[in-house]
Order: structure tokens, then C-alpha cells, then sequence
């Protein structure tokens, strides 16, 4: 393809295609950083107070758990105060 034709596609790709829609409404992004980040708090606190097993597979989980929403509740937040990430 020369350079050309590519700029020809893309300039009509430009055109064509609809505006970008998020899958989640800005308006519930603060809601939601709020839901994970109160989720990660509070698994937090029940994995410091678990029982310590021999073989901490419940504690692995809740800890992957809590981290997983922690991660996509910080992301959540700074979408929410306008650093898009």
C-alpha cells in the first residue's frame, strides 16, 4: 500500500465511523471508584482478621480480590477528578 492510499483510508475511517461511547456512563464513574475502593476496605479488614491457616488459599483469595478492586477503584477515581487513564 503506498503512503497515500493509507492516508485516503484512514481519512475515511475518520469520517465513517461513530463517536467513541464509553461501556460505563461517566456520570456512575464517582459511584463506582466509591463501591470498589469500600469493597477493597472492607476485605482489607477481614483479611487482617482471618485465622492464619497452614495453607492460606483463602487468604490468597481475599488478598487477589481486595487488589483487583483497589486497582480498578484507584483508575475509577482518577477518571472521576480528570486524569484519564
Amino acid at each position: 500500500m503506498s503512503q497515500d492510499s493509507i492516508i485516503t483510508y484512514d481519512a475515511h475511517l475518520y469520517k465513517t465511523l461513530p463517536a467513541f461511547s464509553p461501556y460505563v456512563h461517566t456520570s456512575l464513574i464517582p459511584a463506582l471508584a466509591f463501591v470498589l475502593l469500600a469493597a477493597t476496605f472492607v476485605l482489607t479488614f477481614y483479611f487482617s482478621t482471618l485465622s492464619k491457616d497452614t495453607v492460606p488459599v483463602r487468604e490468597a483469595a481475599v488478598a487477589a480480590t481486595a487488589s483487583a478492586l483497589g486497582g480498578f477503584g484507584v483508575v475509577a477515581l482518577f477518571c472521576t477528578v480528570g486524569v484519564y487513564v
